[in-house]
């Protein structure tokens, strides 16, 4: 899988690695690059719909995030392991996009059982999450666990089937344009890789 997290200090404090971003459509990340304008690039793999609910008890889906870039993860609140440090590394792209309305997090419980409503508001408060710039979102498990698997690509495990009853864990973060295209994948707990992460949003909003 290809990471976008290849970047040295210097290069953080330069930007993004390439002055535009490639596409990806399966679940190699192999890097196919067109020009956003090119009648190409409307064949691509693209998020579907989707229905979820998010802290506050708002229905999400994906019209939530037409014409908004944003930023996805699989985590639930009572992980102890990755999940504390990738929320924290969300938390720093949350504050360099605080204040641009072009810019969402979305971060899916893969324990959508236990965390409820009232418990992802809970998660959220103690970890100073904004409310209408990163969702938090729980619903059924089988849309979830096929969001992360056949929509966005998280696993590593190419070729391994796998069904609801397979747990969901990974600590991937994967950014989507406004088209709904993917467009980069990110180690969730590398700093390295969250500041490319920042590099390649802002690069994405040049894209016309």
């Amino acid at each position: 899988m290809a990471f976008a997290c290849n970047s040295s200090p210097k290069q953080k404090e330069m930007g993004s690695r390439v002055s535009a971003l490639p596409y990806y459509q399966e679940a190699t990340f192999t890097p196919v690059w067109f020009s956003p304008k090119s009648d190409s690039v409307k064949q691509l793999h693209k998020i579907p719909a989707f229905q979820l609910v998010n802290q506050l008890g708002d229905t999400i889906t994906e019209r939530t995030f037409e014409n908004k870039i944003y930023v996805t993860d699989f985590f639930f609140t009572s992980c102890f392991g990755i999940c504390p440090k990738m929320t924290s590394n969300m938390s720093k792209v949350q504050e360099a996009f605080l204040e641009d309305d072009d810019v969402l997090l979305l971060s899916h419980s893969v324990t959508p059982k236990y965390d409820s409503i009232p418990v992802l508001a809970r998660y959220a408060e103690n970890n100073n999450v904004v409310a209408d710039k990163w969702h938090l979102v729980t619903g059924v498990r089988e849309t979830i666990y096929d969001l992360g698997r056949n929509a966005y690509f998280v696993e590593e495990d190419l070729g391994v089937a796998k069904s609801t009853d397979d747990f969901l864990h990974t600590e991937n973060f994967v950014l989507v344009d406004k088209n709904r295209n993917i467009r980069g994948i990110y180690n969730g707990l590398n700093k390295t890789a969250i500041a490319q992460l920042i590099a390649d949003i802002k690069t994405l909003k040049k894209e016309n």
